[in-house]
């Protein structure tokens, strides 16, 4: 059986992949089994941060693998302190808890708030608000988060204790708050899986208000928008969002399995001895890769991150075949003329690697991918919305 054959066998029938199978790449070029090369415009969901086999986070990943894979949390490393201490000095957050995924951060999150309102507020404080057309992830619990109605209907029932505001519309959060014994809102600031989409700034502020108004906690979802993606290093930063709890995962490790809860000072100490745990959580081989991709965020890079951005917009704003141009930084979405399903086709004969969100096209390139290569996707991006 060749390896797409084996895949259908063997594994669970969860993914509906392209006919594509993926053998090696460098940088923002991968290559399939017959030696075709792609432009990649996905980065795994936004997880290479710095596309494929890339030198420096190689040499940090291999350097570390050759002192200890793997230890559990009952002792320290080395990799997972320094990690902790960046993301705190970096965004004046107080602690971390590692984990291994975006939906175990947002677990965490979770778990942190129903926590600190129980102890601050009452144990019947326990609701938390989320945004209608929100994805926050996969297990029960950040389903019953997730403000999608399909993501629910064959995984009842849910976790209790979630209800969901429409975005945009504050004095429905302000009423869902007085109607619900609140712990939290949770948001997205770009809802990434529901159509790359930006919360409204005013809203944005609006919402901090009522949230501070109520002594609720704010959690910023920095799953995807996180790690330099919209051209600072976390989404929120272009909202001036002061956030009590962030989670974030994807492009945090540059390819490598790592999640992160990041607590702000009301949550200092939320948590106790066995009050939450991972055993691969605080992987030192995952911290040695997030220590390089977070090294190399600088605003140098942030800026050339939304310098890159700025020009996929103006080179597709007003396109044939092209609606609108929604997102931030190398995160944007475009509605298209024609489904998005058979641009991302098209473009895949023709050497480049896009996805979808909803009923868009959805662009997530490496950090650093470049220029030429940029320009060149986005040509064919753009010939390929033309075509009819």
């Amino acid at each position: 059986m060749t390896i797409q054959e084996k895949d259908k066998t063997y594994i669970a029938g969860t993914y509906k992949r392209f006919p594509v199978t993926i053998v090696s790449g460098k940088g923002s070029v991968v290559a399939d089994e017959n030696g075709k090369e792609y432009i990649d415009m996905g980065t795994g969901i936004a997880v290479n941060s710095f596309g494929v086999a890339d030198e420096l986070w190689q040499r940090a990943v291999t350097a570390q693998l050759g002192k200890v894979q793997h230890m559990s949390n009952l002792y320290y490393t080395e990799p997972c302190a320094l990690l902790a201490e960046q993301l705190c000095t970096r965004t004046g957050m107080a602690r971390v808890f590692f984990s291994n995924s975006g939906a175990e951060a947002n677990e965490c999150a979770i778990k942190a708030a129903r926590k600190w309102a129980s102890e601050h507020k009452g144990p019947e404080y326990s609701t938390i608000i989320t945004l209608d057309n929100s994805f926050h992830g996969r297990t029960l619990t950040t389903l019953a988060a997730t403000g999608q109605a399909h993501f629910h209907e064959l995984f009842q029932p849910l976790t209790p204790g979630f209800v969901h505001a429409a975005p945009g519309n504050a004095a429905e959060l302000l009423a869902l708050t007085k109607q619900h014994r609140a712990a939290a809102v949770m948001i997205e600031c770009i809802q990434g899986e529901g159509g790359v989409l930006p919360l409204d700034p005013a809203y944005a502020g609006a919402l901090a208000e009522i949230v501070k108004e109520q002594n609720l906690l704010l959690i910023v979802d920095e799953v995807q928008t996180g790690n330099g993606r919209t051209g600072q290093l976390y989404s929120y930063m272009n909202y001036g969002l002061t956030p009590d709890i962030v989670s974030t995962a994807k492009g945090l490790a540059g390819g490598l399995p790592l999640g992160a809860t990041l607590l702000g000072e009301r949550l200092r100490d939320v948590f106790s001895y066995g009050d939450h745990g991972s055993t691969f959580g605080g992987n030192p081989v995952c911290c040695a890769a997030a220590l390089s991709v977070l090294s190399r965020l600088d605003e140098a890079l942030l800026a050339e991150v939304r310098e890159k951005g700025e020009y996929l917009v103006k080179t597709f704003e007003g396109a044939p075949g092209i609606v609108s141009v929604s997102g931030m930084g190398l995160m944007l979405g475009l509605e298209t003329v024609k489904p998005a399903a058979e641009v991302v086709s098209e473009a895949m004969e023709r050497g480049v690697l896009c996805l979808t969100a909803k009923n868009k096209l959805r662009l997530l390139p490496a950090l650093n991918i470049p220029w030429e290569a940029l320009e060149k996707a986005a040509g064919i991006i753009r010939d390929c919305c033309a075509n009819k």
